[in-house]
Order: C-alpha cells, then sequence, then structure tokens
C-alpha cells in the first residue's frame, strides 16, 4: 500500500463518515519524482463538533504518527466541522510554495 494510501485508510476508518481530501505536495518539493513525504490533508467530520481544533489535530496525528516518524516529512491538516466547511465554501486553504531544498 501506498503512504498516500495508508494516510487515506487510517483517517477514513477512524472517521467513516468523514470527507477525506489528500494531496500529495511531494512535487512541490525537494524531493526525488514519485516521492510521497509532503501531503496536505482536510478532513471534514460531524465527530470534530466535539473536540477544540488542538484535539482535532492530537486525534489525526495519533492515526499517523508513525508515518510521520519515517517516511512523511510534512503533513498539513486542515480539520473542519461541517459547519465549518461549508462556510469556508467547501474550499481547503492552499499550501504556501516550498522556499527550501535549493529550489
Amino acid at each position: 500500500m501506498t503512504i498516500e494510501a495508508t494516510l487515506r485508510s487510517r483517517v477514513s476508518d477512524a472517521f467513516p463518515q468523514a470527507l477525506v481530501l489528500l494531496e500529495n505536495e511531494s512535487h512541490k518539493h525537494n524531493v526525488p519524482e514519485g516521492s510521497e513525504t509532503h501531503f496536505g490533508m482536510t478532513v471534514v467530520a460531524e465527530e470534530f463538533e466535539a473536540m477544540p481544533r488542538v484535539k482535532r489535530h492530537q486525534a489525526v496525528y495519533g492515526l499517523v504518527s508513525d508515518l510521520l516518524d519515517g517516511p512523511v516529512h510534512a503533513l498539513a491538516l486542515h480539520l473542519y466541522t461541517p459547519k465549518q466547511w461549508g462556510e469556508r465554501n467547501q474550499q481547503s486553504p492552499m499550501s504556501p510554495e516550498c522556499l527550501g531544498g535549493g529550489r
């Protein structure tokens, strides 16, 4: 299973009714072609209604911490309740351009 598929699977399994959007952003960084090192993830879940933002992040990071200790260098999380997602017009924020790595 690819790292991208593993990330998606773990979060989808933990939040089965959630919308999970995952983008491999590795191509924006100074890594070999085909790398799976940098990701942006948006999760929209009813379960987040009862959680402050920090607890949401802790919940998702807890699901993938072993990947963050290894192959995943960066994971940008955007975690919303359905109401918050609607207020954002169902748009995830754009990740900034990479400024490092000799590019």
